[in-house]
């Protein structure tokens, strides 16, 4: 079974006891949380679609940790202007464990 959630601006296909890193989410360590944002689920050859969300679908995930990804290293250049810039980006993220993902289709089947 796998699930199709949105969080972050960003979209992810999860399976339940899969590690993810998603943007930061304002939560502690050991902390469980509920991504309810999910625009599919799919079990086997079976598929629901959100139209946007999935009624009543929700998945559960534990915070394993918060840390900062590698710097992202950007640097512009103007040939023959005499102009260098540097600049450095660390993203904040959350590392989650996908628990568990419930569904009206996983009651169905």
């Amino acid at each position: 079974m796998y699930a199709v959630i949105k969080t972050g601006g960003k979209q992810y296909k999860v399976v339940a006891g899969e590690k993810l890193k998603i943007e930061q989410i304002p939560a502690d360590v050991g902390m469980e949380i509920t991504l309810d944002q999910v625009l599919a689920v799919g079990i086997g050859e079976t598929i629901q679609f959100g139209q946007p969300l999935v009624v009543g679908a929700t998945v559960t995930a534990t915070v394993l940790s918060q840390g900062r990804h590698d710097k992202v290293k950007i640097f512009k250049m103007r040939r023959r202007k005499h102009y260098q810039k540097r600049q450095g980006h660390r993203q904040d993220y959350t590392e989650v464990l996908i628990g568990t993902i419930n569904s009206a289709l996983q009651a169905a089947a």
